[in-house]
């Protein structure tokens, strides 16, 4: 059996005779993390997978696309979040009229200003890859605060909605989809990234252990941010501090090549 570190991306072999019937947990050898494994299924010799009606060797599962992460709706406000799902549009007249004028203006300073901030009515997208338990306590917190958020149920949709959009950010559990090693996978998606993409994105780790705005454990999971599992209820201001203090760092090259800030 193998498994994947979630931080260093890793490789382990296991003996199989070894593996425990149970979830288990093994600490990597090069960057000391703790790995989540579960044990492979046992096998069934009395009963062949093409004797099962319900087998998924008989349903051309290749034809099937694989799905993206959708969009958490509040049930309260489904109506308000379809509205918002692509932001807030203009209503006042003389905002869209002072827009339109902008546009005619392109290429002089104050549309290269324009271009370098963040228009007031757009929502960061937000990926959240977590345990069942947290996802919905999670979501709410961060739709409260004006963001778009997808939720991923598993690895699949979680690589696939980074693929189609462009996230601002991404919430990781080391415990997402244990089964498929989830967290590696993403956690390699997202250092596959090529520079320029990788400074448009705030990575936060989720963790049980580790203390809430931890500089020295963000910088050892190389991500932006550390949130304890206790202070969910604190993870919007954490994340607006982490992301004033990186537009702050970045600032005079978002403004050098005339790009927003995040």
């Amino acid at each position: 059996m193998i498994v994947v570190c979630s931080q260093c991306t890793t490789r382990l072999q296991l003996d199989d005779a070894k593996i425990p019937s149970r979830p288990f947990t093994v600490r990597c050898p090069k960057c000391q993390s703790i790995i989540h494994g579960q044990p492979p299924a046992p096998a069934n010799g009395q009963q062949s997978a093409l004797s099962v009606g319900d087998a998924p060797a008989l349903e051309n599962t290749r034809f099937n696309p694989p799905m993206a992460a959708p969009v958490f709706k509040a049930d309260e406000s489904v109506n308000d979040n379809d509205v918002q799902a692509y932001g807030n549009a203009p209503s006042e007249p003389n905002e869209l009229a002072r827009l339109l004028a902008e546009l005619l203006q392109t290429g002089t300073p104050a549309a290269k200003q324009r271009n370098s901030t963040r228009l007031r009515w757009e929502q960061r997208r937000v990926l959240v890859c977590v345990t069942p338990p947290r996802r919905e306590a999670i979501a709410r917190t961060l739709v409260d605060e004006n963001h778009q958020v997808y939720i991923a149920e598993n690895t699949s949709q979680a690589i696939e909605r980074m693929r189609e959009d462009k996230m601002h950010v991404i919430l990781l559990e080391a415990e997402f989809d244990a089964v498929e090693q989830g967290a590696a996978f993403v956690t390699s998606e997202i250092n596959a990234l090529r520079p320029a993409e990788r400074r448009r994105l705030i990575f936060i780790h989720l963790s049980t252990t580790a203390r809430t705005l931890d500089t020295h454990a963000a910088f050892v999971h190389n991500v932006n941010l550390v949130v304890n599992t206790a202070d969910i209820d604190r993870l919007p201001q954490a994340l607006e501090r982490t992301i004033r203090d990186f537009n702050d760092l970045y600032n005079d090259f978002n403004t050098a090549l005339n790009i927003a800030a995040i």
